[in-house]
């Protein structure tokens, strides 16, 4: 950014602002703002500078490091993360979890080895991906509804959440949906939107969660997605999170990645079985 076009922005946004803007991130997020992302950052953040009535970026960051500031960390993460998601985005994950993953649970189910499924949707954005895990799920087990199945949709941004937890989204998106799902799971209320059915939303509960802190949340799980995540941080700190899934997961269970990534160690104890998706060995 030149000199030039800092003089003309709206607020006063220097190149140390941007770099103790990258260190903050980084430091509650693990997330990498390259330098690229410079007016990226300048866009997304000036509609908080006008909400809270201040002159520079130098201002926002003192005023996010008190304590009366202690919440809009929260808001700058929400205005700098990219949600990009459909239903069914990477849809051969999907099928491969209906097909493969979930009938191994449900005869790991109807063997005794194992007593409830679980399933996890890390970087769950506005939802779409943990209700697309939700109908191939219900539609994988038969009477799912008497079985101990969840999914835990996780995320750090608080309104893509609120989103998920609503069910509620524009009617365009059926078009990623099938016919059967969307007349199965889904039905048009007033105003071009489409509500996700109550049935459907029971099995998923959405949480507010840092990746990197601790995990509450005990496990094991049978599937994890992470799709598209890893793609902000670097490289030690996914061997990080790859290796917080491995423990979370159980012997034989699925790891769902986006179509840009790839796991660092192949010696651990994940197997590529296709395209972006590994499995933890037996």
């Amino acid at each position: 950014m030149s000199v030039a076009m800092e003089r003309e922005q709206e607020f006063q946004f220097g190149q140390a602002d941007f770099a103790k803007l990258q260190s903050l991130v980084y430091e509650k997020t693990g997330i990498v703002l390259k330098d690229q992302k410079k007016n990226m950052v300048y866009g997304r953040l000036a509609r908080r500078l006008r909400t809270l009535k201040l002159s520079a970026f130098s201002d926002y960051i003192n005023f996010i490091e008190t304590p009366a500031g202690a919440d809009e960390m929260g808001n700058l993460i929400n205005a700098i993360t990219t949600n990009l998601t459909k239903f069914f985005r990477e849809d051969h994950h999907f099928e491969h979890f209906r097909s493969v993953a979930m009938k191994e649970s449900f005869d790991a189910l109807r063997s005794g080895k194992q007593k409830r499924i679980r399933v996890w949707s890390a970087g769950c954005s506005s939802g779409e991906e943990p209700y697309s895990i939700a109908m191939s799920m219900v539609s994988a087990i038969p009477k799912i509804e008497k079985l101990d199945a969840k999914i835990l949709a996780t995320d750090l941004d608080t309104n893509m959440l609120d989103t998920g937890r609503a069910g509620l989204y524009k009617s365009n998106c059926l078009d990623t949906i099938s016919k059967e799902y969307t007349k199965r799971f889904t039905k048009i209320v007033d105003d071009g939107y489409v509500q996700i059915s109550p049935k459907l939303r029971q099995f998923i509960a959405f949480k507010q969660l840092n990746l990197l802190h601790n995990w509450p949340m005990k496990g094991p799980f049978d599937v994890i997605f992470c799709r598209n995540v890893m793609i902000y941080f670097d490289n030690p700190t996914k061997q990080r999170l790859v290796d917080g899934f491995a423990s979370m997961l159980r012997p034989g269970g699925w790891l769902y990645i986006g179509h840009s990534e790839s796991l660092l160690n192949q010696s651990g104890p994940f197997k590529l079985h296709g395209r972006t998706t590994y499995r933890k060995e037996l």
